[in-house]
């Protein structure tokens, strides 16, 4: 059986049963002969195992040269002998359409003119990952949990805003005297228009609330527009001369210094980012992410290293009304069966990083973690990194923000159109990251879920922030931040006719890690479509 590629490698470990090491593949790919290397692995494997190591490789091939090297007979690893067609013809009882994996990165095959990558670094993974509440959950529901993760928010998002105003507390601002020059760092717990159409806002600190006056006429009235219940916000004003009220004079939001510049990669890289597979909906665009599996193998993608999955994965089952009638698979693990499979379509050097959605078999409150152990058994044979949601993902030194988006209903509900729609959903994507915190406005749609912590915050500015769940396309910059939703794979459903979405179907943004810090976004992001 001819073996000249990591593909059929992988291929042909996964048919007798085994998982390895990416390197392992390596290795037995550069075997003189490769499938009588394989043969000698899983013969000497221990028992029990079903994980191929690298070392056990190198023992199998070194055992190999020195048994030929004594004896002159041909070992595993061997070259063939004179006569022999050697590894150059394909074997049509090897999959590669399929894609078997076995390399321990959720995908299987290789790609020609891919980036050649050491044995000695492919087998360590360039992906860290930060701020994932799996495995750290603690809430309960009890009141000190909510006390417990606004206090937390208020703390850290204070902190970004009191370098820039000399905060005094509320208790501070009620004995000062009217006139005076005042400024408070606080959460916002209430919004209301007077009846000259002003706006009264209320903020909120550990001390106590304080009120604040934004008049109509000036400048920063406008920012009022922006604002959501529970943010964290700076005012800079003047005190009334009755002591009651402070009049704004300025605003100031957490947000991305105008001075941020992202950090690149040190060579040529890419990441391909998509969300929204759906797998499982009789709209699921089964042949558009064939087509954008395919297209992975290809020479044009040969620097496309990692594939980052925003969430909804499967459809999943009772998340809308009358779901059960788009089912083309109703059972839930069988979804997840047959989006692993559609993993093993992904070429083996390439590194997968997977967080939730609201369709995902986790949690529906934020922030939700990483699948349990049952579904995770699933992917034993892609192995990728499912991590939860919202995740920090630093790739080749690369900061990535990857959150579902859930929330961003909520910004698009609550902003006016020309800050935030469907349409463009890197306008809402730009409130939250001005805000700092993926979900600002608690008690909304967004169900959140109290922790010691929040998880929500972002503490430091991403280089990239990706985002899916609206089922629209949408990309941009922001203070040098490139925003990404993209869009989904699942075509229009009866119920998403019913509220008027009109999904954008079978786009995977190439964002070029090493460019990021170009002037133009289009010199660092590319938009693929693999829609019919």
């Amino acid at each position: 059986m001819p073996l000249e590629t990591p593909a059929r490698i992988a291929s042909a470990l996964a048919e007798r049963g085994f998982n390895a090491d990416r390197t392992a593949i390596t290795l037995l790919a550069d075997a003189t002969d490769p499938e009588a290397a394989i043969l000698r692995a899983v013969e000497t494997v221990p028992s029990g195992t079903t994980k191929i190591t690298t070392d056990h490789v190198e023992r199998v091939l070194d055992s190999s040269q020195t048994a030929t090297e004594s004896d002159g007979r041909p070992r595993p690893g061997d070259p063939p002998s004179s006569g022999s067609t050697g590894a150059t013809e394909s074997d049509p009882s090897v999959s590669t359409a399929s894609g078997e994996n076995s390399t321990g990165q959720g995908a299987s095959t290789a790609r020609p003119g891919a980036t050649p990558t050491s044995p000695s670094t492919q087998s360590e993974s360039s992906v860290e990952i930060t701020g994932d509440i799996t495995g750290d959950s603690t809430g309960s529901g009890e009141y000190a949990d909510f006390l417990s993760v606004f206090r937390d928010r208020y703390e850290r998002l204070s902190k970004q805003l009191r370098g820039r105003v000399t905060h005094r507390p509320t208790d501070a601002l009620d004995a000062m005297p009217g006139g005076s020059d005042g400024a408070l760092v606080g959460m916002v717990a209430e919004i209301d228009s007077t009846r000259g159409g002003h706006w009264r806002i209320e903020l909120e600190d550990t001390n106590g609330t304080y009120p604040i006056l934004v008049l109509k006429d000036r400048d920063i009235a406008s920012a009022v527009e922006e604002l959501l219940t529970d943010e964290v916000i700076a005012v800079e004003g003047t005190i009334s001369d009755d002591g009651e009220i402070m009049f704004a004079d300025a605003i100031h939001f957490p947000d991305v210094p105008r001075t941020f510049s992202p950090s690149t990669a040190d060579r040529e890289v890419s990441a391909a980012l998509v969300s929204d597979l759906h797998v499982g909906s009789q709209e699921f665009a089964a042949k558009a992410w064939e087509r954008f599996a395919d297209w992975l193998h290809t020479d044009e993608a040969d620097h496309v290293e990692y594939l980052l999955i925003g969430g909804d994965a499967v459809e999943g089952i009772g998340v809308y009304p009358d779901q059960d009638e788009e089912l083309s698979i109703v059972d839930v693990y069988d979804q997840y069966e047959r989006f692993a499979e559609l993993l093993k379509r992904v070429p083996g050097d390439i590194e997968v990083v997977l967080i939730p959605g609201n369709h995902d078999a986790v949690r529906l409150a934020e922030p939700q973690p990483a699948f349990r152990d049952e579904l995770l058994d699933i992917f034993d044979a892609t192995d990728p990194r499912i991590v939860g949601n919202p995740a920090r993902v630093t790739v080749e030194g690369v900061s990535i923000l990857m959150y579902h988006g859930v929330s961003l209903d909520e910004i698009i509900a609550e902003l006016p159109d020309e800050r935030a729609n469907y349409d463009e959903p890197q306008k809402a994507m730009a409130q939250l990251l001005r805000k700092r915190h993926l979900a600002p406005q608690f008690g909304g749609h967004t169900r959140i879920a109290p922790e010691e912590r929040d998880y929500m915050v972002i503490d430091e500015v991403p280089d990239v922030f990706h985002t899916g769940h609206v089922h629209k396309l949408g990309y941009g910059s922001y203070h040098g931040v490139l925003t990404i939703n993209s869009a989904c794979w699942q075509h229009q459903t009866s119920f998403q006719e019913s509220v008027n979405i009109d999904p954008e179907v079978g786009y995977a943004p190439i964002v070029r890690l090493d460019r990021l810090d170009a002037t133009d976004v289009g010199e660092y992001l590319t938009i693929r479509t693999f829609s019919d």
